[in-house]
């Protein structure tokens, strides 16, 4: 598959929904981890991203306004026996546990469907790091059928300098929202952590997006750099 940029595929399309970028950074000296999330509805854009412990959660940015929790507030990011999680959803934590008794990502992903949603049946996005590699996910549900999961894994081992994979919930905005197809996007990745984060940002959808999450990890040292940016602040 032909390695594309990523502002060009985000600039592209209004409603990607939540996104996952895993990869190596342009000098090939840290492993690179973005997440964004977007929301049509005022329940969905009315969250924030919140720095807890090595992680992020979601939070509500007006809480008078917060009506479903249950989709919507989760802990996106967590640092579990030095695997990082990224993920869409409640899911982080049961890939954490699983970790914490000596099973696998995709042990884990196998107790998992896509979220409830009907009509939408949202996927379930998951991704991993650890050391020079990482791994995605993305469960579906099979053509809208409630009873039909359908559960794919993609394991990238010692990626090239300056190359990612970009895998997101939905393929568009729809009414359903049709679900994300293929593999998972080979893109470019280029800067430091803050021109790769502005980037992003300023690619997403303005009227959609809600908040962005950027890590840059040496792959000798373990030092992090983090940037959360909010659109409600």
């Amino acid at each position: 598959m032909e390695t594309q940029r990523i502002a060009d595929l985000l600039e592209g399309n209004s409603y990607p929904g939540r996104g996952i970028i895993l990869g190596r950074s342009s000098d090939g000296e840290h492993a690179v981890i973005a997440y964004f999330i977007m929301g049509r509805s005022e329940n969905s854009r009315n969250r924030i991203f919140v720095q807890q412990d090595e992680g992020i959660r979601t939070q509500a940015f007006d809480p008078a306004k917060l009506t479903d929790p249950s989709l919507i507030i989760y802990n996106p990011v967590r640092v579990c026996n030095g695997k990082t999680i990224v993920t869409n959803g409640d899911q982080t934590d049961t890939i954490c546990n699983f970790i914490a008794r000596g099973k696998s990502f995709e042990d884990a992903l196998r107790t998992r469907a896509f979220e409830p949603d009907a009509p939408n049946f949202t996927p379930r996005i998951s991704g991993m790091v650890e050391g020079t590699g990482y791994k995605l996910s993305i469960l579906k549900s099979a053509n809208g059928n409630a009873a039909g999961a359908q559960r794919y894994f993609f394991e990238y081992e010692n990626p090239s300098a300056g190359l990612g994979h970009f895998i997101h919930t939905y393929k568009c905005d729809g009414n359903p929202i049709p679900s994300f197809e293929g593999e998972p996007i080979p893109i470019e990745i280029t800067g430091a952590i803050g021109s790769f984060t502005d980037m992003l940002w300023n690619s997403l959808n303005a009227g959609n997006k809600v908040s962005l999450f950027t890590r840059f990890i040496h792959v000798k040292t373990g030092a992090v750099q983090t940037r959360i940016l909010n659109k409600n602040q």
